[in-house]
């Protein structure tokens, strides 16, 4: 949803769009809770929920519900490979909500737009009924009917999930004003801080972006730390990179979604920046570019300078999948592959030589 939503916001302008967003899911599927698409009322599709598996179907569903206005959640399991109603072919199943949104929800998508990119946690529910209601917050104390503690809980933990009874016209004390709501909460995009300036960082800072990451680009010299060599960074630093790292640790602007790749190739950037990551702070993932031998100077230069067995042990250095690349667009590659099996626990194996399912 969040790389829907700018282009939602424009396409508003033309007239009403359908959103649909998976609010549910069982089993292995090519996308997970929140993925959304959006359909205007010439037949534009924005985004995707399946891949392909579903998506003419909805198509069809968005269009009905632009001409009605009146919000439908579907359901899709697996595909009968002798039957022709529409379905997922990896086995799993999923719920999609389709609703129409019109100029009066520009307001509302304006300011989930505004905490998005302020990069604040935010909680964006919905009422899963014929005429949702929204509800959008950065707050977990807010009362919001008698859903404001799920929220909150969702909020909090940074999970997107339903909440609320199917039934809503109970009375209040049985849960009446409970309504079965979709929560969907966003957490600022996870850090990549490359260090150095030079070709294997403008690579990786380029695909970094690509996956998601808030990157920076931090570099002592401004000669070669520019917005110019860098576009897609996020921040381009002029300062030394270890200087930069440690007022970040102070200020808690690095946890374990941060991940930090030194690629300088000089010790005396290398080692302190290092030493810090690797001791001080409480990054996911610390990463160094460099041939065996620069790697075994380098691992004797921070034990020298204090770093423990133990924190050593946390360094993936040299940085990268062993994919037998050299260019520099080749190691970025490699590097957001290592990035990627990291962060989901995955062996990084050829798929053809693993089994099991491929999403879960």
């Amino acid at each position: 949803m969040r790389d829907v939503l700018p282009v939602v916001i424009d396409r508003l302008s033309r007239g009403p769009v359908a959103i649909a967003r998976i609010i549910g899911t069982s089993g292995p599927t090519p996308r997970g809770v929140g993925a959304a698409m959006a359909v205007t009322a010439d037949g534009e599709v924005i985004g995707s929920v399946s891949g392909g598996c579903v998506e003419s179907a909805l198509v069809h569903t968005c269009m009905t519900v632009l001409d009605d206005a009146c919000a439908v959640v579907e359901h899709f399991g697996i595909a009968d490979p002798d039957g022709i109603e529409v379905g997922l072919t990896c086995g799993g199943s999923l719920e999609v909500f389709v609703e129409r949104i019109d100029s009066g929800h520009r307001r509302a998508l304006d300011d989930l737009a505004g905490h998005l990119a302020a990069d604040r946690r935010v909680a964006w529910a919905t009422t899963l009924s014929d005429s949702p209601e929204w509800y959008i917050t950065t707050s977990t104390r807010e009362p919001w009917r008698r859903l404001g503690r799920d929220v909150a809980d969702l909020l909090t933990s940074g999970r997107s999930g339903i909440i609320g009874v199917d039934d809503c016209d109970e009375p209040a004390e049985s849960g009446g004003d409970r309504p079965r709501t979709f929560v969907q909460t966003f957490a600022p995009n996870a850090r990549l801080i490359l260090v150095g300036a030079n070709d294997f960082v403008r690579a990786t800072s380029s695909i970094g972006r690509s996956l998601g990451y808030r990157v920076t680009v931090v570099d002592a010299r401004p000669v070669f730390a520019t917005r110019a060599r860098f576009p897609d960074a996020d921040e381009v630093i002029v300062d030394w990179p270890h200087r930069y790292l440690e007022s970040e640790i102070r200020s808690g602007a690095v946890d374990a979604t941060t991940s930090i790749c030194v690629m300088t190739h000089d010790p005396k950037f290398d080692v302190p920046t290092l030493r810090l990551a690797l001791t001080d702070s409480a990054a996911g993932f610390v990463g160094a570019l460099g041939s065996r031998r620069t790697v075994a100077d380098r691992n004797e230069r921070l034990v020298e300078s204090g770093v423990t067995a133990a924190h050593l042990s946390r360094l993936r250095s040299p940085v990268g999948l062993h994919l037998g690349g050299h260019t520099p667009a080749e190691v970025a590659v490699s590097i957001a592959a290592q990035l990627i099996a990291d962060r989901h626990a995955a062996s990084a194996a050829p798929l053809h030589t693993t089994s099991g399912p491929l999403h879960l």
